[in-house]
């Protein structure tokens, strides 16, 4: 029987979603066909519109090994396995002659865990565990949560976080889930064989597709004990956001409030003595932590590392006497020691981690109004270990609408320990970038205007001559504005100031959930919809109710940004550019998604308005623009104005 071909089984899935066969998602699908074929890499710059999703599905399926498909949102994740693969599938089965299987698969602590739901959830004052079902008021907002948690438990089928609407808390969640550290193990657990997350595991391992997400992929590559099933090829959506997700999988944290929850899930488990050294340990931690000031800590001062000395050893200690000790009179014992010992050993690792001062990690305060201070420490850089674990042994293909930074891939390459494209070395992985275009016309569908009259923005106070120019913006538009704001006291600032100057209602970020923004926004095009970072890269609304996508500012770090400040300096030390290497790229990635807000369809139409005149002027201007869609670019406030005006009266015309 011949093989059938790719255009073949391409047209075959496109059909079947009711989707157009583009060029570019063809070129996708022929150059992730190659790299599975002789086992490369490949960077693919894909735009919005080109259908990505078969454009590496198709080919993966095709090759009949097992694929990996990690991505970065919730959204994204939903889409594969809830529309694209099923009907993927369908659409290839009657070619391929077999129906390849699919299953989504995330850490331990996403699923509802039926010994916690059972038993009970650790009580730090008393022994064992408590039922937090008769704890919690069930008046209280934890109580109804708690409740409408234990009747979902009886009909989902999955035990996924994410299956359940509406959602529920962090608190309420942690009461009935476990990390993987907490986890009696299937074998050791009453519940090991209805288990949820085992469950899931099972069905990963039997799958041809296993679809997850970036810290999962993280997890599975930095803790050493594999977690995702064998598999010949990995595609990394989203791949802008791999190197963010796998910091914050690296970054460990300390604070005087989860120590002192170790000191009390580990005091009836151990001795006396034992148990009072690590009691005291945690005071001299906590007084430190009082007069913590927020920055980064480039020598470990003396007093922090006498109290993370004393944590280290104390939690090495009872970490020995817990699995010395046996105590029958604790309710559930093994449950309520794997409690302890994971809390313990979280404290054990990142003392041990800070006071062994490696160079290669960045340590640093935080501080909260309502929650203190917290310790962190993260990596660097995280491109060593990503050349060591992501790319041996298998085929990776990694894939964003913006990977492309200032006009070449070798920026992210290097962020994911590449060097740049064609070098060849020892122990380098080849790779090669690919960028398919989008379907979109963005110089007819789209302009870029840059405000070149208003002042720089300075790092403090309101900027008046900005929300002038802002308001009237948005009058000409008639709503239609999405706001992206470089941070949440910009975003507040303008939606309080702009509520009492336009007749336009101003949705802000915060004040509803935001699925629940982005469909009122979506429902009424006079509408306008203010936020910060996860609406740079969250919001899908091709249509008329988005024709004029707003950045207050260029988005840099913010110079005290620890890590940010860190890495660029380390740059610098090795003779390279800091700031472009990290401040501008970061700026370029986020800006660039957010302009990607704009033209969501073959109709749309509008314009992207950044009101930083730095973009025009600064000579890192040209890099920030190169990483945008090419939209029709001015300066001309006039020429602005009436482009919308008439955007928004065709846009009425056509009764939108």
């Amino acid at each position: 029987m011949t093989k059938p071909s790719l255009p073949d089984l391409l047209h075959a899935a496109v059909s079947a979603v009711g989707g157009t066969e583009r060029p570019g998602q063809v070129a996708m699908a022929e150059a992730v066909a190659e790299a599975i074929d002789d086992n490369s890499h490949r960077l693919i710059q894909a735009g919005t519109g080109t259908g990505k999703s078969l454009g590496y599905l198709v080919p993966a399926l095709a090759h009949g090994e097992r694929v990996v498909v990690a991505t970065a949102t919730l959204a994204l994740q939903r889409q594969l396995v809830e529309r694209d693969l099923p009907r993927t599938v369908d659409a290839l089965h009657p070619q391929l002659r077999r129906r390849p299987q699919f299953a989504m698969l995330k850490g331990r602590s996403n699923y509802l865990c039926l010994h916690r739901l059972h038993e009970g959830a650790p009580q730090d004052e008393e022994d064992g565990l408590f039922d937090q079902f008769e704890a919690a008021a069930p008046t209280s907002k934890l109580g109804q949560d708690l409740l409408r948690l234990r009747d979902w438990a009886d009909e989902t089928e999955t035990g996924d976080r994410d299956d359940l609407t509406p959602g529920v808390s962090d608190k309420a969640w942690s009461q009935i889930s476990v990390s993987s550290r907490e986890c009696l193990g299937a074998t050791k657990c009453a519940y090991g064989a209805e288990c949820f997350a085992e469950a899931a595991r099972e069905r990963a391992k039997l799958a041809d597709v296993v679809v997850t997400n970036h810290a999962l992929l993280a997890i599975d590559a930095i803790e050493g004990a594999p977690v995702l099933p064998q598999h010949e090829v990995l595609i990394v959506d989203e791949a802008h956001e791999l190197v963010s997700r796998v910091t914050g999988v690296a970054t460990g944290e300390l604070t005087p409030g989860q120590v002192n929850r170790a000191v009390k899930r580990s005091a009836k488990l151990v001795d006396e003595k034992v148990a009072d050294a690590l009691q005291t340990a945690s005071e001299s931690f906590e007084r430190v932590m009082e007069l913590a000031l927020p920055g980064r800590l480039e020598q470990i001062p003396e007093d922090l590392g006498y109290a993370l000395m004393s944590l280290r050893d104390a939690a090495r200690n009872v970490i020995s006497a817990i699995g010395a000790t046996r105590d029958k009179s604790v309710h559930d014992e093994d449950a309520v020691r794997k409690q302890a010992l994971a809390a313990v050993e979280n404290i054990h690792t990142v003392a041990e981690r800070i006071t062994n001062g490696s160079e290669y990690d960045v340590v640093w305060y935080e501080r909260h109004d309502r929650f203190g201070a917290t310790l962190r420490v993260a990596p660097l850089s995280v491109s060593g270990l990503l050349r060591e674990k992501l790319f041996e042994d298998r085929s990776v293909l990694l894939t964003s609408a913006t990977l492309k930074i200032g006009g070449d891939f070798n920026g992210v390459a290097a962020s994911l320990g590449l060097s740049p494209e064609g070098v060849e070395g020892d122990d380098v992985p080849l790779w090669k970038g690919l960028d398919v275009g989008s379907p979109f016309d963005y110089p007819k569908q789209g302009i870029l205007y840059v405000a070149k009259h208003l002042a720089t923005p300075g790092r403090e106070g309101t900027r008046g001559d900005m929300m002038d120019e802002l308001a009237e913006l948005i009058e000409a538009a008639g709503g239609r504005t999405l706001g992206l704001f470089s941070s949440m006291r910009g975003a507040k600032a303008a939606a309080e100031e702009l509520r009492g100057r336009i007749d336009n209602p101003i949705l802000l970020q915060g004040e509803e959930t935001l699925g629940e923004l982005i469909k009122n926004f979506a429902a009424d095009p006079k509408t306008c919809l203010f936020g910060t970072l996860s609406l740079w890269q969250g919001v899908d609304v091709p249509g008329p109710s988005c024709q004029l996508v707003v950045m207050d500012r260029i988005p840099f770090p913010r110079p005290d940004d620890p890590l940010m400040s860190a890495r660029q300096k380390s740059v610098e030390e090795h003779g390279g550019n800091g700031f472009m290497a990290v401040a501008a790229t970061h700026a370029a990635l986020l800006m660039a998604q957010g302009a990607g807000r704009l033209v969501r369809a073959s109709g749309d139409r509008g314009v992207v308005a950044v009101l930083d005149p730095r973009l025009a002027t600064a000579r890192y201007g040209s890099f920030l623009r190169a990483t945008l869609p090419d939209f029709w670019y001015t300066t001309d406030r006039n020429q602005v104005r009436r482009s919308l005006a008439a955007i928004d009266a065709t846009a009425k015309a056509d009764g939108k």
